[in-house]
């Protein structure tokens, strides 16, 4: 029999053989389509899909429920080792017929986002509620990917910014109101259509308690802004498997603090200040690339300061600077994303002061 002092010792060794196990950071999946015969940029394959699903699965990850472990990370609790979430966009009835049977087999849980406008029309195209009821029954989430699918940064002719606001709250409020309807309640999760925010919009989905979703790519963890949160695509050409390793043994970029100067690019080259925490990093192969430019320019503001900037102005629309440094073992990727958007009157932004 142990002695008090002896299970003492176990327990110790045992709770830090667990807290070593433990992972404070989530990746997070994104797909669209799982089909051979829709757009290629949006789609996987069902082989492709099965590649990825068997790799998870011989690999040791453990596929968790996307909202649970956002509610973990949030409150500074560890998820399993290995934790990854999966997730798709829009809907689409192909999810049902390809995907849905590769995820059941393996008992995987997973969350899709809806824009609700083809699933209330009964488009053939796009899944009926009574294939989400079945799908929630083996792990199956459906969350808010707003009505219509809107760039929610666009405003209509002659709308007023307060128009522009009224109706993105109809678009999430709606969605949030079908699926309390028709599948009893809300996991309280939004990706926003295009990966589009902005400030005011992100203080709408904190002020309705609605986690969401961006299209920078990156980790989650207790650090992350959980009204823009990052996923790694996982369709179209990033549907590689040796790519998709990478991304599932990716760490959040250790940042004391980070400086975009704002939500909006003008007609100066962006720039973006990151301060890394005190810690023993490889920051020395630290690389910075602009969305269609190449490598960003980085300058050294002290040793734990730098400043990456584009080579030139981003075009109307979204741009981003990615980027990425090797952990000290060479096994992992440090990542980190910011995306800016540069509006046009011309084509229907929203301006910075909206």
């Amino acid at each position: 029999m142990l002695s008090k002092v002896h299970y003492s010792i176990l327990l110790g060794a045992l709770s830090a053989s667990m807290a070593a196990q433990a992972q404070d950071y989530l990746p997070v999946l994104q797909y669209h389509h799982v089909s051979a015969s829709s757009p290629k940029s949006t789609s996987v394959t069902p082989e492709q899909f099965t590649e990825h699903m068997d790799y998870l699965k011989n690999a040791g990850f453990q596929v968790v429920d996307l909202r649970s472990a956002l509610d973990d990370l949030k409150a500074n609790k560890p998820l399993p080792e290995k934790a990854v979430a999966i997730s798709f966009d829009d809907a689409y009835r192909n999810i049902y017929q390809a995907g849905f049977p590769i995820l059941k087999e393996r008992n995987f849980p997973f969350t899709v986002f809806i824009n609700s406008e083809p699933v209330e029309r009964k488009s053939r195209s796009f899944l009926t509620w009574e294939q989400m009821k079945e799908m929630e029954q083996f792990g199956g989430v459906f969350a808010n990917h707003t009505i219509s699918h809107p760039y929610m940064l666009r405003k209509e002719k002659g709308e007023t910014d307060e128009a522009w606001m009224s109706r993105m709250e109809k678009e999430v409020d709606t969605v949030e109101s079908l699926l309390v309807k028709h599948l009893g309640s809300s996991p309280k999760m939004l990706a926003y259509p295009y990966g589009e925010s902005n400030g005011r919009i992100r203080s709408m989905m904190a002020e309705k308690g609605i986690m969401a979703f961006g299209q920078q790519s990156g980790v989650v963890s207790a650090d992350s802004d959980f009204e823009n949160l990052p996923r790694f695509p996982a369709s179209g050409a990033y549907a590689k498997l040796s790519t998709l390793k990478t991304k599932l043994n990716a760490k959040p970029m250790p940042l004391l603090s980070e400086n975009a100067g704002g939500d909006y690019a003008g007609e100066e080259p962006v720039s973006i200040n990151l301060t890394f925490k005190e810690g023993k990093y490889r920051l020395k192969d630290l690389a910075c690339y602009v969305s269609g430019q190449g490598k960003a320019t980085l300058e050294w503001i002290s040793e734990r300061e730098v400043k990456a900037t584009a080579s030139k102005p981003f075009g109307v629309g979204r741009g981003r600077i990615n980027c990425t440094m090797p952990d000290n073992s060479g096994k992992h990727y440090y990542w980190y994303s910011n995306v800016w958007i540069r509006s046009s009157a011309d084509q229907g932004y929203v301006s910075e002061k909206s």
